[in-house]
């Protein structure tokens, strides 16, 4: 179950990683093509376009980012924000929902709950005494 968790993480790590890369490759464009039409107005308004388009995919990149990262240290906390940006990932068809599926049923399984909880890890056999 912990290299599922593991690959949860870095599921997550590599497709917030990309959101970021998205948001700051639509600045880069927007703001090139306004350069490169040489118009002051269409760099001004491309450029704001491209920063809160980059702003915007940082934004909801992020929690998903801190949430791989923390899945990856095994935080106990990291489960419960992972499951909170699985849902929202459930919107970004096909992969987002794929990403979030697979999220959502290893975290929900009790195994997960168990490794993520900071309690052991192992279940303990109690002796009888008869």
């Amino acid at each position: 179950m912990k290299s599922q968790i593991e690959l949860v993480g870095i599921l997550h790590i590599v497709s917030s990683g990309i959101g970021i890369l998205i948001g700051v490759g639509s600045f880069v464009l927007l703001s090139g093509i306004g350069w490169v039409s040489g118009d002051a107005t269409a760099m001004g308004v491309l450029g704001i376009i491209g920063i809160v388009i980059a702003i915007f995919l940082g934004i909801i990149s992020i929690p998903g980012l801190i949430a791989g990262i923390a899945l990856l240290k095994m935080k106990p906390w990291a489960r419960m924000l992972t499951i909170i940006v699985s849902c929202l990932d459930l919107f970004n068809v096909p992969f987002g929902t794929a990403l979030g599926v697979y999220s959502l049923y290893v975290l929900m399984n009790d195994d997960a709950i168990r490794l993520l909880s900071g309690g052991p890890t192992e279940k303990v056999a109690v002796p009888t005494t008869a």
